[in-house]
């Protein structure tokens, strides 16, 4: 045995003695050194195992535990393409995850007064703690929308099921999930307040040994106040906001939320701001200090918490009361602006200091932006980059991938089309652990970094996919697509969509609206966005004019130089000079250009009726116009070599030449037939480029027209790219000519989006495009997006823009729009569809309204609903004011509703009858008018005295009868001497009657003599005065301030009136306006009959007469002619503006405001009327099924499926009756059908008419709908297709390019997937047999070949 070392170097030795085995110790008297060289054994056994390690250990569980093994055979590139029909979580054989537990031990709260007290009072308080099921915590594990539900079934975590609930959207207020699984305690306003004087904040349960540490937690000093008027209380409470804020939002923070982070400040605080005000209530024998003064707010009874009621005054409940269904926007925290800009300065200068540890290294300095938005990504906030095309925005990408593979979390790469995701899978696959999902392909969905179209992303977000729990960052590649027409709406539906806990990488190109955007985001998320970017390039552009065989540069460093234009403009007179001589230069240049865009225009329009294999012979057919004679393709082939040989001598090649037509692609192209572009090294590597990736097709499908075709022309170094190509063939067009052996390519602008292949040179063709409904000058976005692909980064000091000039030279104002023009807005695409309120009407957490006011069309008016709540808030507390009628019952509303009623009238009749001429017939002397008052309140009673005729219109001296006025306003003639009045009014030629002989009605009468006037107007206009108690006024009138013509005539006596100025005259005519009065009891007289008017307008007449009697039902109310009328109406005006902006406010405030409110209403009427929902709105079988329906139009395949105009068809024509879904071209040769596929199609089209007819509420046109909708120009192609027809003999079948077909057939069998499901939904065994055959049917040869960036070449 060894030596044992005891102390102070006294050694033993314990050995066994004997055969008894008894042990004995020896003490050893010197210490024995041990000699190191003699020590050695003469020979070493090698270890059995190898020393472990770290490193070794973790690379063994990686190997055994977490890489899943599978399928050597199943996965391997070459069946890459397919959708696999087994489970392969089965296959890689994941253990089972350890079941849920059914209990959970939380701990409860009491009151304080309801406690046990123990020992003395100083005693801390410990809270129990109960065993609470799970269920009870957290709603169903299929129907919440709450993160902690249970994860469902291992085959739906990626793509997720129709029976599950979207994930709650982050940036919604307060969860009933969320509120469930919190502990009571953690709802309670109590606990509060004991942790702010010092008490526990958590204790440890009994299943625990250790509780939470929070360190040592000191009572936090409080004091209060009391103030009288609120006016003091609110200034010291935003002084103090900050500090009790932040005390309560950590204490908030680490004792509960540890997993739950709340929605915003203000949501959390809101509701424990009610709870404490009701724990107060509850606890009044248990305060002590309570404040004495009556006028503090309903929360006195705890002084100390009236700091906090003041700071959430604003969102108290007590506003949710009074307004029902106001938006929960306006609940919370108002702030300035999401998006944040600036504040990144010393970012790059510090940046290896303040990111020390990257998740990956890149071999080249990064730019200022890459480092600010880098450290905002390290730092977990969301970014929004915004740069130029090949700025190196997949920097960003890249990095947020690397932190997804760090924290063991996952990412998703969000791209708008194929073509993207799959060069994105390619470029990223040597970095990161990559999966793929597309619509026909599914590459290891397991992977950290998952790459996806939106669309799909959209589907797993509504099907609530438990692999979103998993995802930490969500990356947004050209958001600008945003603005697309057709797809824009589901970029703002995912971004509605995600989960809080999602961040947010956007990138785009440069827009104007950066900022307005990522504050939506940051505003819908209630997340922080971060916005950077560059304006700069990386290679400036230089824009050059091509005219006549030479370059004209006309725009530099984002500069216009009209110089360079005239140059252009001189060469082109100096040459049509010299062709026509003489002055009919200008003409003949305009004619020819001209013929240019009639010619264009012409071969825009038959675009797909030419034959697409224009290179084999069919493409020289002569519709009748220029552009395709032999002589004029001689002249355009020779232009193209003139302009490629130029570029060549000047070393601007390669070079990508935008057409934007794809026949004119394919024309360009073939054009040039004697062109060679290729050295013979190049030429070797086309060659065995093109042999390996098309060694993958069968034999007849090598043999393709166009794929011959495109062979020959890449031979020599020409390219083309548009839609009608085949995938395989555009991929390899795209890859060769990244490898730079292309050097001219022809092609349409979808290169620009798809591609990142950069050239040293773009070309543009025209500076017009046919966007599908008309010819439009290209935007200035679109030209910068396909401009931005001229210049290399690291390869080319400058790109180089070219704009074609035939027969005409645009204008400068074109040019400097498009070139340096301000790019397209973002705008929101948002609309409403079937899918998405089926969908939406599944969760009960989340409602369509919400959907609709978080969408980017309703930015604007959301982020004003805080300052309209604090407004109406104001407008609800002023004092109600009442109106004193002095007599009796007021009368008021009643008066000024018809009041208000005649004014819209009278705004209405006023132009269309009293201008008329049949009216100005009637306004003569001595006719009864009523004249519209200048106060505004009531109306005066008159006569015509005198119609005259001024330079440019008609006027009218009128005497009207003025309302009774107070008794302190007395009219200065009625206190003139009466003598004086006798003596000036009855002049020479007047006779006073006695009275006797006077009527009892009069107070005077006038015998006149029989005179002829002058004319003369003696007296001073406006004349006031009284007579037989009245008071009278003369004035001048315009036609325009007549209210209504009388249909009577009194007689006027117009030279005592005007010039005599006679009061006889004067009272005669007030006598007879005051008769006309009483006659009828009616203020004013019945107006002219419309017939008399001539009034041939329906609408008019009767709002004339309506309006008649308004004026009648005035005069008879008791409030007409008041002396308070004036005061009063203003009152009554004042309440009624007040209750209108407060109900406006309301409105603005609701759903009912929401711009597409009507269109959702008449959309829920549609599914009702069809059975997807009940009349509760709860989502039917037929609802459920159409919820499946992603790629066809959701209700035509929903009633297609239940009206079972699927059964009677064979797999392969049901199948083809199925491409109507999902073809997409408009104008195509017609299919030869067979009988039963004919009436199938009939069948078909009747039902999308129906389901038209009952969409016409909605703006439906139902002719319109089911041609947008079914489009049959392929059923012929996909019956023979499906039957096992050669691609070949297809394609002789129709006029529709070949990749269009393709396209066609791939997304068909995404449709029959869906079909399948929704086969499965209605118990259908049948139709889901015979889709599962019509989609092996379909799945074969060219149509179904693998990707080459997925599988390589």
């Amino acid at each position: 045995m060894d030596r044992i070392e005891a102390a102070n170097e006294l050694a033993f030795r314990v050995r066994f003695s004997g055969h008894s085995g008894h042990l004995r110790v020896e003490p050893i008297s010197t210490v024995e050194r041990s000699d190191p060289v003699k020590s050695l054994p003469d020979f070493i056994l090698p270890p059995a195992f190898p020393r472990e390690t770290p490193e070794s250990i973790k690379a063994y569980i990686e190997e055994t535990y977490l890489l899943p093994r599978l399928d050597p055979e199943e996965f391997s590139p070459e069946k890459a393409g397919r959708q696999w029909d087994f489970d392969w979580f089965e296959e890689a054989k994941v253990p089972l995850e350890p079941s849920l537990p059914r209990s959970v031990v939380i701990p409860t709260w009491e009151l304080p007064f309801r406690r046990q007290k123990k020992g003395s009072m100083l005693e801390k308080w410990e809270p129990k703690s109960v065993e609470v099921d799970v269920s009870e915590l957290m709603l169903a594990s299929q129907d919440s929308g709450s993160l902690t539900r249970a994860t469902g079934p291992a085959k739906d975590l990626v793509r997720g099921s129709i029976n599950n609930r979207p994930f709650r959207p982050g940036g919604l207020d307060d969860s009933q999930s969320l509120e469930r699984s919190r502990p009571e305690g953690a709802s309670n306003g109590e606990w509060v307040r004991e942790v702010m004087n010092g008490g526990p904040a958590q204790t440890s349960v009994p299943s625990l040994k250790k509780g939470l540490d929070l360190g040592n937690l000191k009572a936090y000093p409080c004091s209060w106040n009391v103030y009288k008027d609120r006016s003091s209380l609110k200034s010291t409470s935003d002084e103090k906001l900050g500090e009790l804020s932040v005390q309560f939002d950590d204490l908030f923070t680490k004792a509960w939320e540890e997993d739950v982070v709340p929605e915003s400040e203000v949501d959390g605080t809101l509701s424990e701001a009610e709870s404490v005000k009701s724990e107060a209530e509850a606890n009044e024998a248990d305060v002590s200090g309570s404040a004495n003064e009556p006028d503090v707010s309903s929360g006195a009874n705890e002084p100390e918490l009236s700091l906090l009621d003041d700071i959430l005054s604003v969102e108290s409940g007590g506003s949710a009361s009074i307004l029902d269904g106001i938006s929960d926007g306006a609940g919370q925290q108002q702030r300035e602006a999401w998006a944040i800009i600036g504040g990144s300065e010393g970012i790059a200068e510090r940046f290896h200091e303040l990111v020390p540890d990257m998740a990956l290294e890149f071999p080249f300095e990064l730019d200022k932006f890459q480092k600010e938005a880098i450290y905002y990504l390290e730092k977990g906030d969301s970014v929004f980059v915004a740069a130029h095309t090949s700025a190196g925005k997949t920097v960003v990408a890249e990095y947020a991938f690397a932190l997804a593979s760090k924290h063991c979390t996952r990412a998703v790469y969000t791209a708008p089309i194929k073509t993207i995701s799959n060069q994105k899978y390619r470029d990223f696959s040597g970095k990161f652990d990559v999966g793929l999902l597309t619509g026909d392909v599914s590459l290891r969905p397991e992977a950290s970094c998952l790459i996806m179209t939106t669309e799909i992303l959209r589907s797993m977000l509504y099907r609530g996919a438990d692999i979103i729990r998993d995802i930490e960052w969500v990356i947004f590649d050209e958001v600008h697509y945003v603005n697309d027409i057709e797809r824009g709406v589901v970029w703002e539906e995912v971004i509605i969509m995600l989960p809080r806990h999602i961040n947010f990488v956007l990138l785009s190109a440069t827009v104007p609206n950066t900022f307005e955007f990522a504050d939506w985001i940051g505003r819908t998320k209630q997340k922080e966005i971060r916005v950077t970017g560059t304006s700069k390039r990386p290679v400036p552009l230089e824009h050059c004019l091509f005219y006549s065989g030479e370059l004209y540069k006309i725009c530099e460093s984002e500069k216009f130089m009209p110089q360079g234009l005239k140059a252009v403009k001189d060469a082109f007179k100096k040459k049509n000079l010299t062709a026509f001589g003489g002055g009919r230069g200008s003409y003949a240049g305009s004619s020819a250009a001209h013929d240019a865009r009639q010619s264009q225009r012409h071969e825009f329009s038959n675009r797909g009726k030419q034959n697409k294999h224009s290179g084999t012979g069919g493409g020289n057919q002569n519709n009748g116009n220029s552009q395709n004679n032999w002589g004029s393709r001689r002249s355009e082939s020779s232009l193209w070599l003139l302009l490629i040989n130029n570029l060549s001598k000047k070393s601007l090649l390669p070079v990508v030449i935008f057409c934007f037509s794809k026949n004119r692609c394919d024309k360009s192209a073939d054009g040039m037939y004697g062109t060679d572009l290729t050295s013979s090294s190049e030429k070797s590597e086309i060659r065995v480029f093109c042999d390996k990736a098309f060694s993958r097709l069968k034999g007849s499908d090598r043999n393709l027209p166009q794929i011959l075709r495109v062979q020959s022309l890449l031979h020599r170094g020409i390219g083309v790219h548009h839609a009608g190509l085949l995938p395989i063939v555009k991929e390899v067009v795209e890859m060769l000519f990244c490898r730079g052996v292309i050097k001219v390519l022809f092609s349409t602008e979808t290169f620009a989006m798809g591609v990142n292949a950069p050239a040293r040179t773009v070309v543009f063709d025209t500076l017009r495009k046919f966007d599908g409904r008309e010819f439009r000058q290209l935007l200035p976005g679109e030209y910068t997006q396909m401009a931005g692909r001229a210049g290399r980064r690291g390869l080319d000091k400058i790109g180089t823009v070219v704009v074609m000039c035939r027969d005409e030279i645009p204008d400068e104002s074109d040019l400097n729009n498009v070139i340096v023009g301000s790019a397209t807005r973002l705008e929101s695409q948002f609309r409403l569809t079937y899918i998405m309120i089926l969908h939406l009407l599944r969760v009960e957490e989340l409602k369509v309204e919400d959907m609709l006011k978080r969408s980017f069309a309703e930015f604007h008016a959301q982020k004003k609903l805080p300052d309209q709540q604090q407004l109406l808030m104001r407008k609800l507390a002023q004092p109600a004011k009442t109106i004193e009628c002095i007599k009796g019952e007021p009368a008021i509303e009643e008066y000024y509703e018809m009041y208000s009623n005649a004014e819209q009238y009278d705004n209405r009749i006023s132009e269309a009858v009293m201008q008329s001429p049949a009216a100005q017939q009637f306004l003569a002397r001595e006719r009864v008018v009523v004249v519209k008052a200048q106060s505004g309140q009531d109306h005066l009673l008159g006569v015509i005295v005198k119609a005259q005729s001024t330079s440019n219109k008609q006027q009218y001296i009128v005497l009207v009868l003025k309302p009774n006025l107070p008794s302190m306003v007395q009219s200065p003639l009625a206190t003139s001497n009466l003598q004086d009045k006798i003596s000036a009014d009855f002049p020479e030629g007047y006779i006073l009657v006695r009275k006797g002989k006077r009527d009892d009605e009069e107070e005077y009468y006038s015998s006149v003599k029989s005179r002829k006037g002058s004319g003369a107007i003696n007296i001073k206009l406006p004349h006031h005065g009284t007579a037989a108690g009245v008071s009278y006024e003369v004035r001048e009138v315009d036609s325009k301030e007549f209210l209504c013509i009388c249909d009577c005539k009194i007689k006027v006596d117009q030279v005592g009136l005007l010039e005599d100025g006679s009061s006889g005259a004067y009272s005669k005519t007030v006598q007879q306006l005051l008769g006309l009065k009483k006659s009828d009891g009616n203020k004013y007289p019945p107006a002219l009959d419309p017939k008399a008017l001539k009034l041939k307008d329906v609408d008019l007449v009767e709002a004339y007469r309506e309006w008649t009697v308004l004026l009648k039902n005035m005069a008879k109310n008791k409030c007409h002619g008041c002396v308070k009328l004036e005061e009063h109406i203003k009152l009554v005006k004042e309440i009624k503006k007040h209750s209108e902006e407060v109900d406006a406010l309301k409105f603005q405030m609701s759903d009912e405001a929401l711009q597409q409110m009507p269109d959702f209403q008449g959309r829920i009427d549609v599914l009702k009327e069809i059975g997807c929902i009940d009349a509760d709105l709860v989502v039917q079988i037929k609802g459920r099924v159409a919820c499946e329906m992603n790629s066809g139009e959701e209700l035509i395949c929903t009633e297609c499926l239940f009206e079972n105009q699927l059964d009677d068809l064979e797999p392969e024509e049901a199948v083809a009756l199925m491409s109507a879904f999902v073809f997409q071209q408009k104008n195509t040769s017609e299919p030869s059908l067979t009988p039963k596929l004919s009436q199938a199609k009939e069948r078909l089209y009747d039902t999308a008419i129906r389901l038209g007819e009952l969409q016409r509420k909605v703006q439906i046109n139902p002719e319109e709908y089911a041609k947008d909708n079914l489009k049959f120009g392929l059923v012929e192609v996909v019956y023979e297709w499906a039957k096992g027809t050669p691609f070949a003999d297809i394609c002789e079948l129709t006029d529709v390019p070949e990749g269009l077909i393709v396209r066609t057939i791939v997304r068909l069998d995404e449709t029959c997937r869906e079909f399948k499901n929704a086969a499965a939904i209605m118990g259908n065994s049948a139709l889901y047999k015979k889709m599962e055959t019509a989609s092996n049917a379909i799945k074969r040869d060219i149509v179904f070949a693998a990707s080459l960036y997925v599988t390589g070449v």
